[in-house]
């Protein structure tokens, strides 16, 4: 029986995917018919993504490493032409994420986070645009709800969602008339590992059942890249619904 899954015949790339939420995405992504792209930097959890998508019966090519290497988004997009002969949607959940006050952060710490939250994406989608565009595609920027509003302790991170944000927007402005759509989503407290160690380190109980899931998040995505073609999200926020445990 020919299958008629929203997303069959279409490919998706999904980076962080070593992670709680990127994996969580991957499997929505499969879960709704398309052939996977995921890269992290965790080699094993990165396994356990690629076994669950293809519990889904869904091709899937994985590479883990870290995109902010020279020459690792080349290798990329190499493997994803390789692999499905093109690109449909381009999830981008990979990042890091490192708190401190800006009087004693150290500009190191900026830097990190400007290259894996910023710069990377930046790039990766630049060398991915030229297929997303052939084929009428969807990016999707996972972000956080401090690219829209910023908490102290965590300016250098904010300042990366927040450029984030931008580049989603402009891009936008550029792409909608080839038929891409972008998405930015921004994502209040999730239960995430990274989720636990910052409850830790504000000396809160961590209630993950009290949290957003990262297959929520999932569900999402799967609904943003699936609407008619005629229709886009442009900007989602996401919050937990116990006001406690917001942002």
């Amino acid at each position: 029986m020919q299958s008629t899954k929203a997303l069959d015949g279409r490919a998706a790339m999904v980076t962080g995917a070593s992670g709680d939420i990127g994996r969580a995405i991957a499997v929505a992504l499969a879960a709704a018919g398309a052939a996977l792209c995921v890269v992290g930097r965790d080699e094993s959890r990165l396994a356990d993504t690629v076994s669950a998508v293809e519990a889904h019966d869904r091709p899937i090519v994985a590479l883990a490493c870290d995109l902010t290497e020279a020459g690792r988004i080349e290798q990329l997009v190499e493997l994803v032409e390789t692999a499905h002969g093109g690109l449909d949607v381009l999830v981008h959940s990979a990042g890091i994420y490192l708190r401190g006050e800006i009087g004693a952060s150290s500009v190191d710490d900026l830097d990190a986070q400007y290259q894996a939250n910023l710069r990377m994406p930046y790039r990766l989608t630049q060398a991915v645009l030229p297929m997303l565009v052939r084929d009428g595609g969807d990016v999707v920027f996972v972000n956080s709800s401090q690219g829209l509003s910023a908490g102290a302790g965590v300016g250098q991170f904010a300042a990366t969602q927040y450029a984030m944000r931008a580049v989603a927007d402009s891009l936008r402005a550029e792409v909608n008339p080839d038929g891409v759509r972008v998405t930015s989503l921004h994502v209040g407290r999730t239960a995430t590992t990274r989720q636990e160690r910052i409850f830790a380190g504000e000396g809160r109980p961590y209630t993950p059942d009290a949290l957003i899931q990262p297959e929520d998040l999932g569900e999402l995505v799967v609904a943003a890249v699936t609407l008619p073609r005629r229709a886009q999200l442009t900007t989602l926020t996401v919050w937990p619904t116990r006001p406690a445990d917001r942002p």
